[in-house]
């Protein structure tokens, strides 16, 4: 109880931290306590810090270029992470936490495998975008719009690698699961994350700016119209999507 009692506190002030610097909105403060506690009263303080790898940096990093990547996504504003958001990055981990609580070694391998995922897509994402050359599609390597999942670049690509290599640090340190698994896997769920985003996320089609975008609204206030992809493929669920991918081939690794 003493240990749950702390892992709220400091799951709480987290949070809170994060919704006042506008990184989460208030559903999204809530779900990140809620899943920061679970990640503490199940797992203990070394599954906090895989959780707090992931977490701090990707916060920092989101906030990089800012009213660039508002312009590429298609967004009016650089709006805060909500509830769903903070689910697709952390509900399987939370989830393999709560299985892990016996010390179960393939459990833990998945814990960490997802959250690396969720940080080498992070850091992918929110570095590439900002790289001067355009992205090309992960499946067709023809040049895409920048700010499009499925596209792929040699400095997103390095951040990818990067994002994995954080996690995987902490969690090999801290005798959670082994370094070269944990970096495997999260790199294998950024990978999946790409594949699905080309393939089969839902883009839009903005008609006065004649360009794709993921919103049903563009960031010129233009409404669009549904032009390729499964509408309830998102960005969301795709991310949902990879952090499963990390946790499996994590446990696939561990077990053979």
């Amino acid at each position: 109880m003493i240990r749950l009692a702390i892992g709220a506190a400091l799951a709480a002030a987290v949070a809170l931290a994060a919704y006042r610097a506008r990184a989460l909105s208030l559903d999204g403060a809530i779900a990140a306590f809620v899943v920061g506690t679970i990640v503490v009263d199940a797992g203990g303080w070394s599954s906090a810090a895989v959780l707090l790898a992931f977490f701090v940096p990707s916060a920092l990093l989101t906030r990089m270029g800012r009213e660039r990547k508002r312009s590429l996504r298609g967004t009016h504003e650089s709006a805060p992470r909500n509830a769903w958001q903070v689910l697709a990055n952390g509900g399987i981990a939370a989830l393999c936490a709560i299985a892990a609580v016996d010390a179960s070694v393939p459990f833990n391998a998945a814990f960490a495998g997802a959250f690396a995922a969720a940080s080498a897509d992070t850091w992918g994402t929110e570095i590439g975008t900002l790289a001067r050359r355009r992205p090309v599609s992960i499946l067709t390597l023809r040049p895409m719009e920048p700010g499009l999942s499925g596209g792929v670049s040699l400095l997103g690509s390095v951040a990818t690698i990067a994002g994995a290599l954080c996690v995987a640090v902490v969690a090999s340190l801290l005798r959670v699961a082994p370094f070269w698994l944990v970096a495997v896997a999260g790199i294998a769920g950024a990978m999946l994350d790409s594949v699905v985003g080309a393939s089969l996320e839902v883009r839009y089609w903005c008609p006065t700016c004649a360009r794709e975008c993921e919103t049903p609204q563009h960031y010129c206030g233009t409404p669009t119209t549904l032009r390729r992809g499964v509408r309830w493929i998102q960005n969301d669920a795709v991310n949902l999507m990879a952090t499963l991918c990390g946790a499996l081939v994590a446990t696939a690794l561990v077990v053979r």
